[in-house]
């Protein structure tokens, strides 16, 4: 069995945005959407701050679909569109979505976006991946772990692209493997744990 994942250092992502950025390019995400983009904890807007000058904190928190176990969008989804690979990785079969909305409401991690007109692309055209699908109105798309990356042996362009290299990509089923050493080593936590969809995105300070 293979169950591919992501372990995430948050006191290395300086919220430099190159992962949301890649991810879009890579998968031709279209404008005004992210499938994974960089929060700033405790604020409503982008690069925020806790406290008063000069005393001031900021910290990141990178997040898309966390590719659950027990996914939660996967339970309420009519149609089978959404569902879990032999990779471990939850996908959407976009021929299959019929827009309904129900497993962005079942997210609790706010990890999918939704089409509402058609795609609009900056340059006008389908860039990334040449095997990526194309999504078109009236279907929810979000992270797809880079399946067409990752399917062929290659890292997610997150990964490949952060400067800090801070995301690191793996078998979560090998004990043996740099992620599953990295998430004992560093007592890697997950994102609302009290939740039980059992992310398969970690994260350690």
């Amino acid at each position: 069995m293979t169950k591919l994942g992501l372990a995430i250092s948050l006191d290395r992502c300086i919220g430099c945005q190159t992962c949301a950025n890649a991810c879009k390019m890579q998968n031709s995400v279209p404008m005004g959407m992210q499938w994974n983009r960089v929060v700033t904890e405790g604020c409503d807007i982008m690069d925020g701050a806790h406290g008063t000058y000069p005393d001031l904190s900021r910290t990141y928190l990178p997040i898309a679909c966390q590719h659950c176990e027990n996914p939660a969008c996967l339970k309420v989804c009519p149609t089978g569109a959404t569902y879990k690979d032999e990779m471990g990785r939850v996908e959407i079969n976009y021929d299959n979505c019929i827009g309904c909305r129900m497993c962005m409401a079942a997210c609790p991690y706010n990890a999918r976006s939704f089409n509402w007109e058609d795609p609009v692309h900056d340059p006008d055209f389908n860039y990334g991946d040449k095997d990526v699908p194309v999504r078109v109105k009236g279907v929810a798309e979000k992270c797809t772990l880079c399946k067409e990356r990752t399917d062929r042996g290659d890292e997610p362009m997150c990964v490949k692209c952060c400067p800090t290299k801070a995301r690191t990509f793996g078998d979560l089923d090998d004990p043996k493997s740099a992620i599953s050493q990295l998430i004992r080593e560093k007592h890697a936590y997950v994102l609302l744990e009290d939740k039980g969809t059992k992310p398969q995105v970690h994260y350690f300070d």
